[in-house]
């Protein structure tokens, strides 16, 4: 199986909606319920090129014969007290995980960071959700504090985790503001 990661370009909108509503319906670990999602296919082209016009905002697409199979987006501060942290969300369909796939995005990720301001990654967690867990502390992610009855998921409270994950950059903390 050959997969390729690749920096999403409105021309992807469809593909990734497609994924997205795929994630919803197969994962309960994804934000959103299966009829939750909303956004129309102009609405998701917009957002991917928001992220283009953003210097700290990168939306990541892996895919197998053409075909999204999963993605991480990083979304950056907007402002000077925050710009320098950015939120992810990644989605991996279940039958191509475990399979190296979340590693090359957080790897693609980390070799984009690396030319940005972006000092602080964050994400929440399910606790409950050991895999996508294992993927964060491999790549370098430590858990900050725990997000009490967060979520609820089928009738029952959910609690997360959030993570984070420092990237050491040179510049002085002076230099960035």
């Amino acid at each position: 199986m050959m997969v390729t990661l690749k920096v999403l370009i409105p021309e992807d909108a469809e593909e990734l909606l497609r994924l997205q509503h795929q994630l919803d319906q197969e994962s309960k670990f994804m934000l959103l319920e299966p009829d939750e999602r909303q956004s129309s296919l102009n609405q998701v082209k917009e957002m991917i090129e928001s992220f283009a016009l953003a210097n700290t905002s990168i939306l990541i697409g892996a895919a197998v014969d053409n075909h999204l199979i999963g993605y991480i987006s990083v979304r950056g501060g907007s402002v000077r007290r925050n710009r320098h942290s950015a939120y992810i969300v990644i989605g991996i369909l279940r039958q191509y995980q475990g399979q190296g796939i979340g590693t090359g995005l957080f790897k693609e990720l980390d070799a984009w960071a690396k030319n940005t301001e972006i000092v602080r990654l964050e994400l929440t967690v399910m606790t409950h959700n050991e895999l996508a867990m294992s993927l964060y502390i491999k790549n370098g992610f430590e858990i900050e504090g725990t997000k009490r009855k967060s979520l609820v998921i089928d009738g029952q409270w959910v609690d997360e985790y959030y993570m984070s994950k420092i990237l050491i950059k040179e510049k002085r903390i002076e230099d960035q503001i």
